[in-house]
């Protein structure tokens, strides 16, 4: 794998290098060798994030969700912004970096496998700047975001072969977002995908009408009115249901605590989680989890 970057890594940003024995059994494995990630990571407005590599042995994709960056290849520079995907071969040498005024918010992923190629010729990857626009996708997030979550298993097998395949999921995804992508570049209108993957890529965290708002280049009143005509609720509360969502999913495939789930999903206090939880489902977090193995009625 190349060598990552040594950008110090703040508590909202994430980065995972699969360990070299399970790379190894990805490589070999009939479900896997094709395609598969060796390591893969979010950063949240990177700050001061740069990299230069003249030497790339492996392929690297970049999916840029908010701000700027710049990739240089061969003494050209090139400009990427939110919706921008960075998808380079191996083989080139480059250089990247975040903007200084409006650093970049990006998804990262380095992968090989003997169909690497063959995916690149398949999204028709222009050898002049090796970037496409797919538009800001929230489904597109959330297939990113179920990859990160495999980091949480870092010897299981299983696990990672299912990243191999959210991998190829993702890039075939790609393929069929490229149109799409040119027909919101052409239509100029309100970007709802645009807000709605800010909102799952912040999901644990806490998100203000301000910073919506601001993404959508509209004052508060105008965006929650504009949300809502196009919606039929308000941004915050579908930003609430997304966590909730998400809580749901934890308690489904985790063993986690309701405190530990309360916190993956921006919550501080677990009680005020545990209401917002009661109020959305109409039964508390532990309910939720009884009713999964048969232990609590669906309906009262």
């Amino acid at each position: 794998m190349s060598q990552p970057s040594k950008w110090p890594l703040p508590p909202e940003s994430s980065r995972f290098v699969l360990p070299r024995k399970i790379v190894a059994e990805l490589s070999t494995h009939p479900l896997s060798c094709g395609l598969y990630p060796m390591g893969f990571g979010y950063y949240q407005q990177a700050s001061n994030h740069a990299m230069l590599r003249r030497t790339h042995d492996d392929y690297l994709l970049i999916y840029c969700l908010e701000g700027y960056g710049e990739l240089t290849l061969d003494r050209s520079n090139f400009t990427v912004q939110a919706g921008d995907m960075i998808l380079l071969p191996r083989g080139v040498a480059h250089a990247y970096k975040a903007s200084d005024n409006t650093p970049w918010t990006i998804y990262w992923v380095h992968f090989s496998g003997n169909q690497s190629e063959s995916f690149i010729d398949y999204l028709a990857v222009k050898q002049t700047n090796y970037i496409v626009n797919v538009g800001i996708q929230s489904r597109l997030v959330t297939e990113f975001e179920s990859l990160l979550e495999s980091r949480q298993s870092s010897y299981n097998l299983a696990a990672f072969i299912h990243a191999a395949n959210l991998l190829r999921q993702i890039l075939t995804h790609v393929a069929l977002l490229q149109p799409l992508a040119k027909q919101q570049r052409a239509a100029h209108h309100f970007n709802l995908e645009h807000i709605h993957s800010l909102m799952q890529a912040r999901v644990h965290e806490q998100l203000d009408l301000d910073t919506l708002a601001e993404a959508a280049s509209l004052s508060k009143f105008h965006f929650v009115k504009k949300y809502k005509e196009l919606t039929g609720t308000t941004p915050i509360n579908h930003f609430i249901h997304l966590k909730i969502e998400r809580a749901c999913h934890l308690l489904d495939v985790t063993t986690k605590s309701v405190n530990e789930i309360s916190f993956a999903v921006g919550y501080e206090d677990a009680y005020y989680f545990s209401r917002i939880f009661k109020k959305v489902m109409g039964i508390s977090p532990s309910q939720y989890r009884r009713m999964r193995v048969g232990a609590y009625p669906y309906q009262a």
